[in-house]
């Protein structure tokens, strides 16, 4: 049985989530395979149950530094390491007394899973070098970013210690802080009928609680925001209780694609764009109101599903019946594509 969520009858109960496996030498065929759907039992009969409970042939995905698929590079934001002192809310934002030019040169809105998905505003102090003379005349800025300096000389790690000889920049940088950002929460609910993400301007800045892809095409959003990729993540990556943990790693890296033309990244593109325009249509709308189960407004559905349509076609040239067709099918493609490699590698040493 795949992971459901299991309540005693206690007063004061502990909510667990729950997987039920059998093992057996001679395992007889069909297996069953049950899931829930739509608070309904579904049960499944196969000739396989592979360890990530599908229906597919026993495989393991392992983490992978690079795309299968030669995408671009994802990985997590920028880790402040700085105590909370390069970290702003609007008040202390205001209460700095800066001009508009200097509010545009020393702060950054940042984001990370929940600032993303439930729409708070949070900023930070992001000094270039070339400013940093400017901004420190600033008392209260000067203030944080000594107090920065002071954290990171007591701490007891030599590489922290190592980054008190800037203390106005974040521990571990990740961008410049003028790039388009494709932002994908790490840590997301699993009630929702599609993985957050989304596109930050160049004013922007995300903390490693969320992963990046730095200036990239429209068409990757397109990739993330597809049903095809919440039932892989769903299924190779980790779970916090029963929401979705993303890896870039596991999730990203791995995630088997068919070879895009030009025709195809276009129509992807023009598809991202829709899923942007209809959240639009319904600003100040968070993600979080817009992805709330039952409550997604028809034109944002609309779009995705187009969205699902263009990519699946892509994949089989119509869309799938079902997460189980969806799943064998990116389980056939990875092995393909990992098998793939591992032979040019061997042909290569040969």
């Amino acid at each position: 049985h795949t992971s459901f969520k299991w309540r005693n009858l206690a007063s004061h109960n502990a909510m667990v989530s729950v997987v039920i496996v059998g093992i057996s030498k001679e395992a007889p065929k069909p297996r069953k395979l049950f899931s829930i759907a739509d608070n309904t039992t579904v049960v499944m009969a196969t000739d396989y149950i592979n360890a990530y409970l599908s229906t597919a042939k026993n495989i393991i995905v392992d983490k992978r530094s690079k795309s299968i698929n030669g995408l671009l590079e994802m990985n997590f934001g920028n880790k402040p390491v700085d105590g909370g002192h390069l970290l702003l809310t609007r008040d202390e934002v205001n209460a700095l007394g800066l001009n508009k030019q200097q509010r545009d040169r020393f702060i950054r809105q940042i984001y990370g899973s929940a600032e993303f998905i439930r729409g708070i505003n949070r900023y930070c102090i992001w000094l270039d070098d070339d400013c940093l003379e400017e901004a420190m005349q600033n008392d209260l800025i000067r203030h944080r970013v000594e107090s920065v300096k002071t954290m990171r000389l007591a701490s007891p790690k030599v590489a922290t210690v190592l980054m008190a000889s800037k203390p106005h920049r974040f521990g571990e940088l990740r961008q410049t802080g003028h790039e388009t950002i494709t932002i994908v929460p790490s840590v997301s609910s699993e009630l929702r009928e599609y993985l957050p993400c989304g596109l930050l301007d160049n004013k922007t800045v995300i903390n490693n609680a969320a992963f990046a892809i730095y200036d990239a095409p429209l068409w990757n959003m397109a990739l993330i925001a597809s049903k095809m990729h919440l039932i892989w993540i769903a299924t190779v990556c980790g779970r916090l209780g029963t929401g979705f943990r993303y890896s870039n790693t596991l999730g990203w890296n791995t995630f088997p694609v068919p070879f895009l033309t030009e025709k195809n990244k276009t129509d992807l593109t023009k598809s991202a764009e829709d899923i942007l325009l209809a959240r639009e249509a319904h600003f100040p709308a968070t993600i979080a109101d817009l992805y709330a189960p039952d409550k997604m407004p028809k034109n944002l559905r609309i779009a995705h599903e187009h969205n699902d349509e263009i990519l699946e076609r892509i994949y089989i040239g119509r869309r799938f019946k079902n997460d189980t067709e969806r799943l064998e099918k990116l389980f056939e493609l990875y092995t393909k594509m990992t098998n793939k490699a591992v032979n040019s590698t061997v042909n290569r040493k040969i």
